[in-house]
């Protein structure tokens, strides 16, 4: 059977979901994406906040980790697990259909055949869906989220920033977007800038 891993390059490095955890067998670091990211996604499921997803143009391809998961994974159970658990369906019966019609708020798992080493890697794609894209709209974005309940749950922005710097990513709009974060709470580092959301919310 092969080998089937899952990109990880956002908030799936450091929390894969219940599902997909359990069965991760090995980690592949030092693994670059193969398409450019930015913070081009506010996420409903995040209260708006943003998140990185693949872009046309911007953005730079970023440090991955691929989640080699367990032989005996079929390729169809990995795209069910990635699914659920980008879509906040883990633990359901629920599968994976790819849509007929694909839309920028339909999560899509696409795959790549024989990357670094691994027989197949699957990795999720949504589109963009901030217009006008610049340091200070993700700002408004990460700390509006960060007020809200997506703060209290550590699901906002100004957290997800911090665990995406702690991967060692990097793109384009991120330097300015920290800047703008903490030149708006009057805070020194993102973790001051998330406490003061917290106290006013």
């Amino acid at each position: 059977m092969s080998t089937i891993g899952i990109l990880a390059y956002g908030s799936l490095i450091e929390d894969p979901g219940k599902e997909i955890k359990p069965i991760i067998r090995e980690r592949k670091e030092g693994i670059t994406t193969p398409f450019s990211i930015e913070f081009a996604r506010s996420s409903s499921t995040r209260d708006g906040a943003p998140t990185v997803v693949p872009v046309e143009s911007g953005g730079n391809p970023v440090n991955a980790t691929i989640l080699v998961l367990e032989s005996g994974i079929s390729h169809d159970k990995a795209e069910d697990l990635l699914w659920r658990r980008e879509t906040r369906k883990e633990c359901s019966d629920k599968h994976y259909t790819r849509p007929s019609v694909p839309t920028p708020n339909k999560v899509i798992v696409e795959r790549l055949g024989d990357f670094a080493e691994i027989d197949i890697v699957i990795y999720t794609k949504l589109g963009e869906n901030i217009t006008n894209l610049c340091a200070e709209k993700l700002a408004d974005l990460a700390i509006n989220s960060a007020k809200a309940r997506a703060g209290r749950d550590g699901k906002d922005g100004i957290s997800y920033l911090i665990s995406v710097k702690r991967q060692g990513i990097s793109t384009p709009l991120m330097p300015d977007y920290e800047k703008a974060v903490l030149q708006k709470t009057g805070a020194s580092t993102l973790e001051d800038a998330l406490s003061w959301c917290r106290r006013n919310p």
